[in-house]
């Protein structure tokens, strides 16, 4: 479904986001490409796809490609950056919410960066509790649909099945398959409600960041399990 972004709401491009995180545009697009599939799995709809002028060094101008991100869309996607881009990210949009607000906020990172210093810079743990409340409020927006689903290990022990022996079951009946690292819902049974996706971060013992996303079961998923497998799990 396409995306429809109400007039009053505060939107980044991913123009943007390359020149706030230091990133070339293109490998910003491609990142958003890559992650947009599991969000319109759980929110219903693409990003939003637009395009900018851009004056180029001679004096002419082009138009390019990109796309225009919400809040939450937008920390949605800095899940995928460093942490350095990621408490960027987060700062400049604090400063953005601020001006809407009417009032000042002093970005440390954008000052410092050109060579000035009105205000304090934050501790790296100051700057880190604020990136991931944010982002954390944005994943909780994103995992909203599988709040209250099953894990396949769950879903497992309602058959007294190991979660191995589970996942084979339903890929040798054509109910799943394996792609990507993940298990996926067969084609033809998507779009009825049995699955939701979950994403979920985490971090190394040396602070780097792992995101997996993966698919659990609704009630109508359990339902229908038990009337493919055929055990009274109820």
């Amino acid at each position: 479904m396409k995306k429809v972004i109400a007039l009053n709401t505060q939107t980044m491009t991913s123009l943007e986001i390359a020149e706030l995180t230091g990133k070339q545009h293109k490998h910003v697009m491609e990142a958003i490409r890559k992650m947009e599939p599991a969000w319109v799995k759980t929110c219903g709809s693409n990003f939003r796809l637009t395009s900018r002028i851009i004056v180029q060094p001679n004096g002419g101008t082009r138009e390019v490609p990109c796309y225009q991100l919400t809040k939450t869309e937008c920390l949605y996607i800095a899940t995928k950056f460093n942490d350095e881009a990621r408490a960027k990210l987060v700062l400049r949009w604090e400063e953005l919410e601020s001006a809407h607000r009417g009032q000042s906020l002093c970005n440390p990172l954008r000052y410092s960066q050109q060579g000035q210093s009105p205000c304090a810079l934050p501790s790296p743990k100051e700057i880190m509790r604020m990136a991931d409340e944010i982002i954390g409020e944005g994943l909780r927006l994103v995992n909203e649909g599988a709040e209250d689903t099953l894990t396949a290990t769950q879903v497992a022990k309602t058959f007294n099945m190991s979660v191995y022996d589970f996942n084979a079951v339903l890929s040798d009946m054509g109910i799943q398959y394996r792609r990507g690292g993940r298990w996926n819902l067969s084609d033809d049974l998507e779009g009825r409600g049995l699955t939701a996706l979950r994403t979920h971060v985490s971090y190394s013992l040396k602070g780097e960041k792992k995101i997996r996303t993966y698919m659990t079961w609704t009630m109508d998923g359990l339902h229908y399990l038990n009337a493919k497998l055929g055990y009274p799990n109820f």
